[in-house]
């Protein structure tokens, strides 16, 4: 059988080699052949980028503004990491780098150390690298070659020399081109333009996203096969291409997280070590993937925190942040956000929680943005309330420390909460029935065994029946809805103690008002007085009088009614602010002045004095003039329901009738003496001729006493409307009228031809003076004939004066 060579040398060596006869060597040194330098014409290159220049310019109009951008920056800065890489000229031919560039150097450096020894100790001996001696001399070695014996062993060396030669060669040659490369590294780079940086650019980033793309393709067809593949894009994640790491750390987390989210399931792994277990093939498979599937979704959370925790820096450092690394990290945030809202109660769902809650009192409001929304979701989604429970607990954990000095998000959060069918009320319920058991039980223990026995079995059964309707579950969730809102009440309560000064009390008293039917009665009268005395000192907002006063009459309308709480100053509060409301910069506020209006005077009409509730009709008409029409329907809504309910309000409809003592004061705050019903609704008739159409029939519906059906009666989709509804019905925010309004006639104005005077010296007079001024018809300039007039009067008088002089 024929065999190659190199088998048949290998198979001396071997057999030398377990006769111990085999010896080391090195490679021989060789004199080196001068390498002719290839000549490189300018002149062809002129001629290609003159060429090319058209093809530069379009691929620089497809480009956009931020890439030129930062190109011009990596041209100027001389930072061509890609171009290392990539061989953007058409002479040099894109080829690997040799592996032996350090064997390369060390036989450059002896070649050149050893050549004058070489000649004078002759080719008998071997030359090793130099040694520095103490005296700090370099000492060169040499060592006396050994004879060979074997003459097939000195065959295969000088064939295998050959080979080394040439490889030696090339990897010569390369160097030198790669030396000559670096030497003109200054003038080339003066030649390569945005475009071709921008086409180099574009490769790389094109390889990356097939690669990827690929990679979670992969994934997403085979999980439990391919999850090698993590580990693949977990590393592009970490890419440190100045050119290309931004996009593509981007792709890697965006293409994970998209991954993540449709692969993780639904319950909460737990990893438990069986030794000495044998398990079926299945369940071990199904082991190994979680496991490894939490090991790498573990390492994606830590990149992505990584990415994000610049944002944690304070003060200066956060302006010296570049903009690119900000993107990361909201990006990092994002993919944290949205695998928090899909998988709530996955593994590491409370760490990522935990990582986002400082987050909201971040300096930038975009961030701060983001995680509002995402807290604010899983609040309404979270049935459970245990994520949301273990959230408000860190939120009261991180704001007490801190003496209360947050962003508002850190409060408005909490308004998301599902609270409003708690009842604190319910504890002392409870303790109330276990009482009343202990007393039964007590009576038992005077049965007989028997009665004993039975009445065990028949709570077995009851607690069997409760199991299967899952009664003990809904026992739990109210458990935890019930440590939530006694949560968010002591970090409401604590800011109205400590920091009743502070930037977050309006949000604190948005929550108050939100959720005043949850608190005990017991601290119905503390509140109370608390909001009394911070409307008193008069250094709130406008908002936040509205919420202090809507909290209130929460309490009221509730369990509190039972209070002996006298709610006057309240009122005259309300009728106080209700005019600081208009379509300027407070109209923001309207929502909350319906809601406080519907509270006070339709919900507690019974509880109102007349004079009280026609002061306040009489001061909602005036508001309505001066808001948009979605709060003129608003106001007009809560008027229309006012004189549904009770007829009190009619006498301000009738112009004739003088019910009241004196004069209307229209500018006393307080409603109970300003005597509204000396007064009459004017203001309907202004409304009347509103632009808006439904402005106008709400308007005549009031005008005609609200009738039901017949003249001045509304439609059935606007009468059944409440007035919040009404005004968020007819919203103005899309730019857009609901009904659109109609396009105006156009009506031909009358000429008067003749003029009518009631006396005779005035019509003499209009004409005298309508004589004396020249009018053309075409043009005619008032100023003009004013200047005449007065150059004509200054010249009589000059005329007048002269005369007296001369006399």
């Amino acid at each position: 059988m024929k065999i190659s060579k190199v088998k048949r040398s290998n198979q001396k060596r071997t057999k030398l080699a377990k006769q111990g006869k085999l010896k080391t060597r090195r490679h021989r040194d060789k004199p080196k052949k001068q390498i002719q330098k290839p000549q490189q014409s300018r002149i062809n290159n002129t001629q290609e980028d003159e060429e090319g220049s058209d093809d530069d310019r379009n691929m620089l109009e497809m480009v956009e503004k931020d890439d030129l951008s930062f190109l011009k920056e990596a041209i100027s800065n001389k930072s061509y990491e890609l171009l290392k890489k990539i061989r953007c000229t058409d002479n040099q031919k894109q080829s690997k780098k040799s592996k032996k560039t350090q064997e390369n150097l060390e036989y450059r450096y002896e070649k050149t150390a050893f050549k004058g020894v070489e000649e004078d100790m002759g080719k008998e001996f071997k030359f090793l690298l130099p040694i520095k001696t103490k005296d700090g001399f370099v000492k060169t070695r040499a060592i006396e070659k050994e004879n060979v014996e074997d003459e097939e062993m000195l065959e295969e060396e000088k064939e295998e020399d050959k080979e080394v030669d040439e490889d030696e060669k090339s990897d010569t040659d390369s160097l030198d081109l790669d030396l000559k490369e670096d030497t003109k590294d200054l003038n080339e780079i003066e030649h390569v333009s945005t475009a071709k940086l921008l086409a180099c650019r574009e490769e790389v980033l094109k390889s990356r996203r097939y690669t990827i793309g690929i990679l979670s393709s992969s994934i997403l067809e085979d999980p439990q096969l391919r999850s090698k593949n993590f580990t693949m894009l977990l590393d592009f994640m970490d890419e440190k291409n100045p050119e290309v790491y931004i996009t593509v750390r981007k792709l890697a987390t965006a293409s994970l997280l998209e991954i993540f989210k449709d692969i993780l399931p639904s319950y909460h792994i737990t990893q438990v070590n069986q030794e000495g277990v044998k398990l079926k093939k299945d369940t071990f498979q199904l082991q190994n993937y979680e496991a490894d599937l939490l090991k790498n979704y573990k390492n994606y959370l830590q990149k992505l925190e990584k990415m994000a925790k610049i944002l944690y820096k304070k003060g200066n450092s956060m302006r010296r942040l570049n903009d690119r690394e900000i993107q990361l990290a909201s990006l990092a945030v994002n993919c944290m956000c949205d695998l928090l809202l899909t998988h709530p109660y996955f593994n590491f769902s409370n760490n990522i929680a935990k990582f986002l809650i400082p987050l909201l009192d971040n300096k930038l409001s975009s961030i701060r943005e983001i995680v509002v929304k995402c807290f604010t979701q899983i609040f309404k989604e979270d049935k459970r309330g245990e994520l949301s429970l273990m959230i408000v607990q860190q939120l009261n954990k991180y704001i007490k420390p801190r003496g209360h000095t947050v962003h508002h998000e850190v409060i408005s959060v909490l308004l998301g909460l599902r609270i409003k069918d708690i009842n604190l009320d319910k504890e002392k319920d409870e303790e109330l029935k276990k009482q009343k058991l202990m007393s039964h039980k007590q009576r038992i223990l005077a049965l007989s065994k028997r009665e004993r026995k039975k009445s065990k079995k028949l709570e077995q059964v009851e607690k069997e029946l409760l199991e299967t309707k899952a009664e003990e579950n809904k026992k739990a969730m109210e458990k935890v809805f019930t440590d939530i809102t006694s949560l968010v009440f002591t970090i409401y309560f604590r800011i109205l103690k400590q920091a009743p000064s502070s930037k977050i009390l309006s949000a604190c008293l948005e929550g108050l008002a939100k959720f005043a039917h949850c608190i005990n009665l017991e601290f119905y009268q503390d509140i109370v007085n608390v909001l009394s005395a911070l409307l008193e000192e008069g250094n709130l907002a406008l908002r936040e009088r509205l919420n202090c006063i809507q909290t209130v009459f929460i309490i009221l309308s509730g369990q509190g009614s039972a209070l002996n709480i006298d709610p006057h100053r309240f009122y005259s509060h309300l009728y106080k602010n209700l005019l600081n409301v208009h379509a300027g910069r407070s109209y923001t506020e309207i929502d909350v002045v319906l809601k406080v209006l519907v509270l006070a005077l339709v919900h507690r009409q019974k509880n109102i004095t007349q004079n009280r509730l026609i002061a306040f009709v009489k001061r909602i008409a005036t508001m309505a003039l001066g808001l948009q029409h979605n709060g003129a329907l608003g106001a007009l809504g809560v008027i229309k329901t006012i004189m549904q309910l009770g007829k009190a309000a009619y006498i301000l409809l009738d112009t004739d009738s003088g019910c009241g003592d004196g004069l209307y004061l229209s500018e006393l705050d307080d409603p109970e003496y300003c005597n509204a019903k000396s007064t009459a609704l004017w203001e309907i008739i202004a409304l009347q001729r509103h632009y808006h159409n439904t402005v106008h029939q709400v308007a005549k519906n009031i005008a005609w006493e609200v009738p039901a059906s017949g003249e001045g009666s509304l439609s059935p989709e606007i009468a059944k409307l409440n007035p919040e509804e009404l005004c968020q019905e007819y919203d103005p925010v899309t730019v857009a009228f609901k009904p659109a309004v109609a396009i105006p006639k156009k009506v031909t104005p009358k000429i008067l031809t003749k003029y009518e005077f009631a006396n005779m010296k005035f019509e003499n007079y209009v004409n005298e003076r309508f004589n004396n001024v020249i009018i053309d018809d075409e043009k005619f300039d008032i100023c003009a004939s004013l200047r005449k007039r007065k150059s004509l009067n200054l010249a009589k008088e000059t005329k007048i004066s002269k005369r007296k002089r001369t006399k």
